[in-house]
C-alpha cells in the first residue's frame, strides 16, 4: 500500500549546489565554506533569516555534470564555525524533500528557486507486508553494521521508527553511488523508497559475500603456496647438510634417476636419451607439470629389458616331442617351428648370431577355423623354445597409437602394446602372439594394421621406433606369431610381410586323439570325476564328432563332451548311474540326444536331398573351415512362369556370373549332350542354394551348377555319395580353385566318398592327410562331359526311377 504524498505552498531558497553528493532528509552534514556557492548560499540564507530570528534555510540540490536534480532537500543551516581541519565550515541539516520549481531573484550573490515541500502521509496502522520489509531491512543493516565494526550504530537503526526516516537512513550507506543516491532522494513514496533501498542493501552484501568468499581462497591458495615454498627450502638445506655429510638421504630425486640410469644396462643411444631427460628433470620446478612426464618416461624406459634375452632350446628333438605332445596334427606348423630352431642353432654355432644388426626373429601367421588350436599354439611353441610368452589382443582395435604408442605431449601418455608385450615378457626375445589380427579396424583414429606393419617386417623391426620412447627398439629375435581366421580380412601389404601357415581343420581320426589325450581328461577334472570312472570309448568320440559337432576345430566336441559327462555326474548323485561307466556309441542318444549331422550315405535313399534331379553337392569354404553346399535348380511352367534366370539364397555377384556362364554352356552345348536344350529358351530356370541366411560367393560353385541342370534336364539324379568344387568357362573346361584340403575335409565329414576337383588342383592333394585320401576317390577331371559322366546316374536308372 502507497503513502500518500502532498505538495505545500512554494518557498523562496537559496541553492545550494552539491557537485557529485547527497543530502536525504534526516541526514547532518557538515559543508565547506570555502567554496564560494556554498558560501553564497548560507550567507544569503542567514540574510533572509535574521529580521525573523529563525534558523537559516538553504535547498540542497545534487548536481551531476552540471545538470540539477528535479529534487532537492531543504536544509537548515544548525551551525557556522570551524570544521575539524581549521577551514570555515557550516553544519546543515536535511528536514524534508523540495520539488523544485522555476527559478527568482533574491538577496546575495546566490540563486534563489521557488520550491514546494513535499509531505508524505503513511497508512497507520502499518499493513503486514510493510512491518516484515521494515524488519528485513533493519535486519539487513545490522548486519551490514556489524560487518564493518559500528556496533554503535545498529541501536540507533533499531531504533528508527518511520519508513521514511528508515529508508533515508540509508544516504549514509558509503557503498552507494550517486545515481542510486538520487534516486532514492527523487522517489517520494515512503514504501517504495524502502523497498528500494532494502534492494540495494541486499545486493551489496550479496556482492561483499562473493568478494569475501574469493579473497579468501585467493588468501588460502597464498598461504599454501608459502606455506609449500617454505617447506621446499628447509627439505633443500636438509638434503644439503645430509649431503655434506656424506649420507644418499640427501640426494633429491633427479640424482636419484641420474644414478638409476647410469646404473642400469642400457644401449648407448637409448642411455644418452635417458640422460638428457634427466637433465631436463633437474631444470624442471617441483611444480611444473613436465616433470611428471619425464619421471614417467624414464620409469618405462628403465623397466624395459633391455640386454634381458632367454637361451634357446636347442634340442630340436624335444622341442619335436614337446609340440606332438601339446598338440595333435597340426605338422605344417610344427615343421615351420622345428626348421626355425634347427637354423637358429646353426647360426648360434657358427657366430652368426648378429647379421647387419638383426637377429634371427621369425613372422608366421596363423590362418584357420576357429577351434583348431591356433592360440594354444603360441604357448607350445614358447614352451618348446624355452621363451616367455605373450599374448597381444588385437580384436576391436581401431586406434594406431594401441600399437605405436601416444605422443608424450598428450596426458595419460602410453607405449604401445607392442612395447608393453616386452616389458611383461622381461626379455627381448619372447614368443608374441598377435591374436586375432584379422579384427583389427580403422577409423578416424588412424589404422593399427598400418602401424603393424613396420613391427612385423624382418628388415625394419631391429629399429622399430614407438611413439611414447622415440628411442629405437630391436625387436629382430622376437617371434611373432599372428592368427586369424579369415585370410582375406587381412591387409595384403600386412600379410606379405608373413609367412602364411595354414591351419584347415582336423581330421575325424585326430580329432579322436584330441579327445581322447586333452579335452576329456581336462573335462574330467572340471565334471568332479576322477580318472577312470568315466570312459568314453573310440565309437562314441568317433560318432559325437562325426554326428553331433559337424566342425573343422573341436570347440563344440568339447562342450559336448563336458555336457555328456555332467550328465553321467549328475545322474550318479542322484543314485541312477553306477561308476565307473563306459560310455559307448549306443548310448549318447540317452545323454545329449539325437545327432544333429546324419551323412547322406547314412539316409533312407527317398530322403536324401539328391533324390530328385536337379540337385548337386558342391563343396565351399567358409569361415568355420570347409563345408558341404547343395545346388537346387527348377523349371518354371511354360504357361505362368517367365523365361530367364532367377538366382536365390543371398549369392555375391561372382557366383551370379557363374551361374550364368553354366546356363550357357548347356544352351549351347545341349544337343552334344543330348538335353532337351528348347526348355532351357522357353521356361525359366531357377536355382537355389538352401542356407539363404548365409552369404556366398566364388566361381568354384561352377560345374556344380552345370550338373544341377544337366541332371534337371536330363531326369538322370546326381549321385549321392559324389561332391565336386570347380570353376567352369564357357567352353566346357574345369578350371582351379583354392581351399582343396579344407573342402576334402569337409566332404570326408559329410560322409562323401567320391570327390570331383579340377585336375589342375591335383598338386593340392599332397597337403591333404594320407587317412583322408585312403577314405576318398578323388577324381581330377578337366571338362564338365567327364563331370556329368561321373556325377549322374546311368539313364536306365533315371528311366525306372520315373517309372
Amino acid at each position: 500500500m502507497a503513502a500518500d504524498v502532498t505538495a505545500h505552498s512554494p518557498l523562496t531558497l537559496p541553492v545550494l549546489p552539491l557537485d557529485d553528493e547527497v543530502v536525504l532528509p534526516g541526514m547532518v552534514v557538515p559543508l565547506d565554506l570555502s567554496d564560494t556557492e556554498v558560501r553564497a548560499a548560507v550567507e544569503a540564507a542567514q540574510a533572509a533569516a535574521r529580521p525573523s530570528g529563525n534558523k537559516p534555510k538553504v535547498l540542497l540540490v545534487p548536481r551531476v555534470d552540471g545538470t540539477y536534480a528535479a529534487t532537492g532537500v531543504l536544509g537548515t543551516v544548525e551551525q557556522v564555525g570551524r570544521l575539524s581541519d581549521g577551514d570555515p565550515g557550516a553544519l546543515i541539516r536535511g528536514v524534508g524533500r523540495v520539488r523544485i520549481g522555476a527559478g527568482t531573484t533574491g538577496p546575495g550573490a546566490a540563486l534563489w528557486i521557488e520550491g514546494a515541500v513535499v509531505e508524505e502521509t503513511v497508512p497507520d496502522p502499518l499493513p503486514g507486508a510493510v512491518t516484515e520489509l521494515v524488519k528485513e531491512y533493519k535486519a539487513l543493516a545490522t548486519d551490514w553494521l556489524k560487518k564493518r565494526g559500528a556496533w554503535q550504530v545498529v541501536d540507533r537503526v533499531q531504533q528508527i521508527e518511520g519508513i521514511s526516516q528508515l529508508a533515508d537512513n540509508s544516504g549514509y550507506s558509503p557503498f552507494l553511488t550517486t545515481a542510486q543516491k538520487i534516486e532514492l532522494l527523487e522517489t517520494t513514496d515512503p514504501v517504495a523508497r524502502l523497498k528500494l533501498a532494502t534492494q540495494q542493501l541486499r545486493e551489496h552484501l550479496a556482492e561483499q559475500d562473493v568478494a569475501e568468499s574469493i579473497a579468501k581462497d585467493v588468501q588460502e591458495g597464498v598461504d599454501k603456496q608459502q606455506r609449500e615454498f617454505l617447506l621446499r627450502r628447509q627439505l633443500d638445506a636438509v638434503r644439503k647438510e645430509l649431503r655434506e655429510l656424506g649420507g644418499r638421504e640427501g640426494e633429491d630425486e633427479s640424482d636419484d634417476y641420474r644414478a638409476r640410469v647410469e646404473a642400469a644396462d642400457l644401449p648407448e643411444k637409448v642411455r644418452e636419451a635417458a640422460l638428457k631427460e634427466v637433465e631436463k628433470l633437474e631444470r624442471a620446478s617441483d611444480q611444473s607439470p613436465e616433470g611428471s612426464w619425464i619421471r614417467t618416461w624414464l620409469d618405462t624406459v628403465l623397466e624395459l629389458p633391455w640386454n634381458e634375452r632367454t637361451e634357446d632350446a636347442y634340442d630340436i628333438q624335444g622341442a619335436k616331442a614337446i609340440l606332438d605332445a601339446e598338440h595333435a596334427g597340426l605338422k605344417d606348423v610344427k615343421e615351420r617351428i622345428t626348421e626355425y630352431l634347427a637354423v637358429r642353432k646353426r647360426r648360434a654355432e657358427r657366430g652368426l648370431g648378429v647379421v647387419g644388426g638383426r637377429r634371427g626373429g621369425a613372422v608366421l601367421a596363423l590362418v584357420g577355423p576357429p577351434g583348431v588350436g591356433k592360440t594354444s599354439l603360441g604357448e607350445s611353441v614358447a614352451h618348446a623354445m624355452g621363451r616367455t610368452f605373450v599374448r597381444v589382443a588385437l580384436g576391436g582395435v581401431r586406434d594406431e597409437a594401441e600399437i605405436r604408442g601416444h605422443r608424450r605431449t598428450y596426458v595419460g601418455a602410453l607405449p604401445g602394446r607392442i612395447v608393453r608385450a616386452i616389458k611383461e615378457a622381461g626379455s627381448m626375445n619372447p614368443v608374441v602372439l598377435l591374436d586375432e589380427i584379422d579384427k583389427v579396424g580403422s577409423d578416424f583414429r588412424g589404422d593399427p594394421a598400418a602401424a603393424l606393419l613396420e613391427v612385423l617386417d624382418p628388415a625394419q623391426n631391429h629399429t622399430f621406433r614407438d611413439h611414447y620412447l622415440e628411442v629405437e627398439l630391436d625387436l629382430s629375435d622376437v617371434v611373432f606369431l599372428a592368427t586369424a581366421n579369415v585370410l582375406e580380412a587381412i591387409p595384403e601389404a600386412l600379410l606379405d610381410r608373413m609367412e602364411l601357415v595354414r591351419l584347415d581343420g582336423y581330421t575325424e581320426d585326430e580329432k579322436i586323439v584330441i579327445a581322447r589325450d586333452h579335452l576329456v581328461p581336462r573335462q574330467l577334472e572340471r565334471a568332479g570325476l576322477e580318472t577312470g570312472e568315466v570312459t568314453l570309448d573310440d565309437s562314441a568320440l568317433r560318432k559325437l564328432a562325426g554326428e553331433y559337432t559337424r566342425e573343422a576345430g573341436v570347440r563344440n566336441l568339447e562342450r559336448s563332451i563336458a555336457r555328456l559327462l555332467r550328465k553321467v555326474a549328475a545322474q550318479h548323485e542322484v543314485g541312477d548311474r553306477e561308476l565307473p561307466f563306459t560310455v559307448t556309441d549306443d548310448e549318447l542318444r540317452g545323454l545329449v540326444g539325437r545327432p544333429h549331422h546324419v551323412p547322406e550315405s547314412a539316409q533312407d535313399p527317398a530322403e536324401r536331398r539328391t533324390a530328385v534331379p536337379g540337385v548337386a553337392t558342391g563343396l565351399a569354404v567358409t569361415g568355420a573351415g570347409g563345408d558341404v553346399l547343395f545346388v537346387e535348380a527348377s523349371l518354371a511352367d511354360p504357361e505362368t512362369g517367365a523365361a530367364g534366370l532367377t538366382l536365390t539364397g543371398q549369392l555375391g555377384d561372382v557366383m551370379k556370373e557363374s551361374a550364368q556362364i553354366a546356363l550357357s554352356f548347356l544352351r549351347s552345348h545341349g544337343a552334344e549332350l543330348e538335353l532337351p536344350v528348347a526348355d532351357l529358351k522357353d521356361r525359366g530356370v531357377h536355382i537355389h542354394f538352401p542356407a539363404g541366411a548365409v552369404p556366398k560367393d566364388g566361381p568354384s560353385a561352377g560345374i556344380t551348377m552345370t550338373t544341377a541342370l544337366a541332371s534337371l534336364l536330363s531326369g538322370r539324379q546326381v549321385r549321392t555319395d559324389v561332391a565336386m568344387t570347380g570353376e567352369v568357362s564357357l567352353t566346357g573346361r574345369v578350371l582351379p580353385i583354392g581351399g582343396v584340403k579344407q573342402k576334402l575335409l569337409a566332404a570326408h565329414r559329410a560322409g562323401i566318398t567320391t570327390v570331383v576337383i579340377p585336375k589342375r588342383n591335383e598338386a593340392d592333394l599332397d597337403d591333404v592327410p594320407a587317412e583322408i585320401l585312403d577314405k576318398l576317390e578323388v577324381r581330377p577331371v578337366t571338362d564338365v562331359r567327364q563331370v556329368l559322366e561321373l556325377a549322374l546316374s546311368p539313364a536306365e536308372l533315371a528311366v525306372t526311377a520315373a517309372a
